[in-house]
């Protein structure tokens, strides 16, 4: 699948918030100050090309939502971040968070324990 853009991300992450809805239902959502509703609207249609998002017609009026579950959709976003950013590896990335403290030890002990338990 395409890579989205900051826009699209941002407006991706609303869809799976509210499920299905309107462009108007987005930009609702969204922080001040609000996009133009052209752009929102011009946004979703971007998603959809992409495949992110189906849409239902309704007059001259489209309801989008989700064309996948948001765990189909983080775990394609971490595989390309991975892949783009840490050599696809999962320990690179796992390394860089421990190197810049964003990870404590009690958190890695966890998460060893939840590898262990698959």
């Amino acid at each position: 699948m395409e890579k989205l853009t900051h826009q699209e991300e941002e407006l991706m992450l609303i869809i799976f918030q509210h499920g299905k809805g309107f462009t108007r239902d987005f930009i609702q959502q969204m922080d001040d100050p609000k996009p133009p509703y052209t752009t929102v609207a011009s946004i979703a249609k971007n998603l959809e090309r992409k495949g992110y998002v189906k849409s239902t017609r309704y007059g001259n009026m489209y309801e989008y939502a989700p064309a996948m579950d948001e765990n189909e959709y983080k775990s394609k976003f971490m595989s390309g971040v991975v892949r783009n950013y840490f050599a696809n590896s999962y320990k690179e990335l796992v390394s860089f968070f421990a190197e810049k403290q964003k990870i404590s030890a009690e958190d890695l002990q966890e998460i060893i324990k939840l590898i262990e338990k698959k």
